[in-house]
């Protein structure tokens, strides 16, 4: 039975990931440093800011097949009031805690030939963001996405992303009104997006794919980006 594993998993995007993984016959190990809601599988609590015990995190977890790197954080602050440690949480839970993640499940993979990486990003990679370090952190996911693409790749390991757009989750529900108006002007489909919906994405590239898939970023968001 193979192994995912899934950061932020005890709501939105990644809850979906998690029970989508687990509708196909996955042991699925659900991490999260708050869980809302139940979810069948193995549940990992832990807090992604704790950068140093990762490596020995993941030593304990035995082989790991797929890593979704799901976890993030937002505030809606202004550009001139950020506090300095809202810069730390987002710098360490969007960005470095996903790198931490996939080094120290590298080793195994690289052993194995084999292992898929799917980070999830989101369409303020793009543009410029109204949440300065969050839309940073989003766009420097990318690029980290093709450059373990490129490290890994020759070992059998994929390594992609998605990029959602307005989605219905908690992160949602903290934007101001203007903000979810003035992105759904373009919204093709006309309707925010749903977890379900980014999950089966991320159920795809963690799962079947085709191999040849590598380095990519799969746009979730009915043509809206940011502005």
């Amino acid at each position: 039975m193979p192994t995912a594993l899934v950061t932020g998993a005890g709501r939105g995007i990644g809850l979906a990931t998690a029970r989508a993984f687990l509708e196909q016959g996955w042991r699925v190990l659900a991490l999260d440093k708050q869980f809302g809601k139940e979810i069948a599988g193995g549940r990992v609590d832990y807090d992604l800011t704790n950068l140093a015990g990762i490596p020995k995190l993941v030593g304990q977890l035995g082989a790991i097949d797929t890593l979704v790197n799901n976890a993030g954080v937002l505030y809606c602050d202004p550009y001139e009031a950020i506090p300095e440690a809202h810069v730390a949480e987002i710098l360490a839970v969007n960005l470095r805690a996903p790198v931490a993640l996939i080094e120290a499940l590298a080793p195994q993979m690289r052993k194995r030939k084999s292992g898929r990486i799917v980070n999830v990003g989101s369409v303020a990679a793009f543009t410029g963001h109204p949440d300065l370090w969050y839309g940073a952190t989003k766009a420097a996911l990318l690029n980290i996405t093709k450059s373990y693409a490129g490290s890994l790749g020759k070992d059998g390991v994929l390594v992609n992303a998605v990029a959602p757009g307005l989605t219905l989750t908690a992160m949602y529900e903290q934007l101001p009104q203007s903000r979810k108006d003035g992105v759904m002007k373009s919204v093709h489909a006309g309707r925010a997006c749903t977890p379900e919906e980014v999950a089966r994405v991320i159920l795809w590239l963690g799962a079947s794919s085709p191999e040849y898939v590598s380095g990519s970023t799969v746009d979730v968001n009915s043509g809206a980006y940011p502005r």
